[in-house]
């Protein structure tokens, strides 16, 4: 509730407010995130081809980013964009879309550390988010594992976690 007796939370979402998402929020938000990704591994190239540019103008032509440079690239960024989101506020840009939030066994704010194993996790193995759509708990493989969950939560800011 907010100083004036408004609830943040849309009337609708109000019986959903704390309790796990489904596979449908959770794949929207994660493609999201996927394109959040794609457009920083973009945004890296055009740095190093602008810089290139800057060095050497007339000789300049568009460097050839090889694949694997490419996708360890894309793993670093998508593991340090989870982890940094996870630990911070609990969610990502697609989860903030959502209305999702990631939290620990407790419902708190992830720390860094198992916010860090949860994102490498997801990178290694995406595919474990369809579990949620054989669960009963509405919980990944990487959320079994790791004792997290992914919570409906519209509510602007999150409780610190305790220590």
């Amino acid at each position: 509730m907010t100083p004036h007796g408004v609830s943040p939370v849309p009337r609708e979402a109000r019986p959903y407010q704390g309790h796990r998402a489904g596979v449908v929020s959770r794949f929207l938000a994660a493609a999201v995130d996927l394109a959040v990704v794609i457009g920083a591994v973009v945004g890296v190239y055009a740095v190093w081809a602008t810089l290139l540019f800057l060095l050497d103008p007339l000789g300049f032509s568009f460097p050839r980013a090889p694949v694997r440079l490419s996708i360890v690239t894309g793993f670093v960024i998508l593991v340090l964009y989870l982890a940094g989101c996870w630990a911070t506020t609990g969610r990502t840009f697609g989860n903030h879309l959502m209305g999702l939030r990631a939290v620990n066994f407790r419902g708190e704010r992830m720390r860094l550390a198992g916010a860090l194993v949860r994102a490498v996790a997801y990178a290694v193995f995406p595919i474990g988010l369809f579990w949620v759509a054989v669960s009963r708990d509405n919980r990944s493989l990487a959320d079994l594992v790791l004792r997290t969950s992914v919570i409906y939560d519209w509510l602007p800011v999150h409780p610190p976690s305790e220590g």
